[in-house]
């Protein structure tokens, strides 16, 4: 089992900069340069539009009945000015409305890290629907319980239970965390990502101080009043804000991934379980997005000891879940508190968490696709993605950075890999973002729209990974003649 110091190493290649620089380090660029990006970005947008007229309709038609013109807000990022409206999609392909096929290193934002309807998958579905039947029944499934087993063994938890997304199991385990702890505040890192929770919209500002996320849409109360933060990986602030034992848990991912890949440093990551065993605080890992480290995730690969793991995406193969696994002694403390309605209205549940559906899509996702085979070979794929822009970033000595997690990889527009959440925000920008994205996208790949994330899924294949090295190179070379 690989140790966290190992697979920082192996999996997130960096340039050695001192530590005293200054973290807002940008691209330098004269003003040729900005001309020259502004020229070439303008040439992508105007092949974007060209190039997908039927996407641009129906964008232009959806506003009508949709808010924004799309069905959820995310859906409003992709570069370009509309989004592509997609016809069909399987393995790691997306055929759009207007007939052009991708190589899909998106994957759903990792909802599809297993690839598009995997047979297994689909094959699980549709006998569920077509013989079983029963779709929201409040009846557990056997599905149900291999999925909880398998998730088990994979991530070292007893006590699983489900969710319809990882928001709702975050959302959850925060409430059985401050109830079982009799501690009024959660504690999270800068810039993370836990999804729509309101305690976690909340960052650290210029003078350090707790502040809600500048956007925050509605707050019920300043998240400030629910939630201490710290930046990833400073183990000083960490001790500070756990000192006065009024943290109920951490909520973290083993390794940020929302605002660009941010591994751990050496060591921090058994820092933070020290601390929180110092002061009788619960520790949550986040496996959503770090899933793609392994069959148990980061929690598995680098031997960690949370008490809650939550998960969601990519675990029903894009089918709606999310699930939540606990220790044993935490078992016990919420199950038994007589002043916790685990069970009727106490604001842990849901009408269609663990429904049939969600549990047989779960079943085939863990037992038949992303199985440790297949996470082999994912891995090794992300390790020659990264290995080919890293080749480019040399050869063209760029002060930029990849980083990888089993099979996540990310470039940063900066020296070295972000050591925080506040360190990868100064080095974004939305200029290059979009050039690139469009460059991609207007010669066939599909990169996530966030930032410049690829994740591999069990069909990628190494001749897709040269395509996307071939057309970084060019697109870099474009920037500097």
């Amino acid at each position: 089992m690989a140790s966290e110091q190992e697979t920082h190493r192996t999996l997130s290649p960096t340039r050695t900069i001192p530590d005293g620089l200054a973290s807002e380090v940008h691209v330098a660029r004269d003003g040729d340069g900005m001309q020259r990006l502004g020229e070439l970005l303008e040439s992508e947008r105007h092949g974007y539009l060209e190039r997908n007229p039927l996407s641009r309709e129906l964008f232009r038609r959806a506003k009508g009945s949709l808010m924004g013109g799309v069905p959820m807000p995310w859906m409003a990022i992709w570069a370009g000015g509309f989004p592509l409206f997609f016809s069909r999609a399987h393995g790691n392909r997306i055929t759009d409305v207007d007939g052009h096929e991708y190589i899909d290193f998106c994957l759903g934002d990792t909802g599809s890290m297993t690839g598009h309807s995997p047979e297994p998958v689909i094959r699980a579905i549709r006998d569920r629907i077509e013989n079983a039947g029963g779709l929201a029944t409040m009846l557990p499934t056997e599905d149900s319980t291999v999925v909880g087993e398998e998730l088990q063994k994979r991530f070292g938890l007893p006590y699983w239970q489900f969710t319809l997304s990882a928001t709702d199991a975050n959302r959850f385990v925060l409430r059985m965390c401050r109830q079982v702890q009799k501690r009024p505040y959660v504690l999270v890192f800068s810039r993370c990502y836990h999804g729509t929770v309101d305690e976690t919209v909340i960052i650290t500002g210029p003078d350090g101080r707790a502040v809600s996320k500048p956007g925050n849409v509605g707050p019920a109360v300043d998240p400030t009043a629910t939630t201490k933060v710290v930046e990833f990986n400073d183990v000083v602030a960490l001790r500070e804000a756990l000192r006065d034992r009024d943290v109920a848990c951490v909520l973290m991912e083993p390794a940020m991934t929302n605002i660009g890949i941010v591994p751990p440093l050496p060591g921090f990551l058994k820092k933070v379980r020290e601390l929180c065993d110092e002061t009788g605080t619960l520790l949550i890992n986040d496996e959503t997005h770090t899933f793609s480290a392994g069959p148990g995730g980061c929690t598995r690969v680098w031997d960690l000891r949370p008490d809650v793991v939550t998960i969601g995406k990519a675990l029903a193969s894009g089918f709606p879940i999310g699930a939540y696994g606990v220790s044993a002694s935490f078992a016990e403390r919420i199950l038994s508190d007589p002043d916790a309605d685990m069970l009727d209205q106490g604001g842990v549940g849901g009408t269609l968490s663990g429904n049939p559906l969600s549990s047989a899509a779960a079943r085939a996702t863990l037992t038949e696709v992303l199985t440790a085979e297949a996470f082999e070979h994912m891995i090794s794929t992300a390790t020659r993605y990264t290995s080919g822009v890293q080749d480019v970033i040399d050869s063209r000595d760029l002060p930029w950075c990849i980083a990888q997690i089993g099979a996540r990889a990310e470039y940063r527009f900066g020296p070295q890999v972000p050591r925080s959440g506040a360190e990868s925000a100064a080095v974004a920008d939305t200029q290059l973002d979009e050039y690139f994205h469009l460059f991609m996208l207007n010669r066939g790949i599909l990169m996530t729209p966030f930032h410049n994330m690829a994740l591999m899924c069990p069909t990628t294949t190494a001749a897709d990974v040269r395509r996307h090295t071939e057309l970084f190179a060019q697109a870099v070379d474009a920037l500097m003649s």
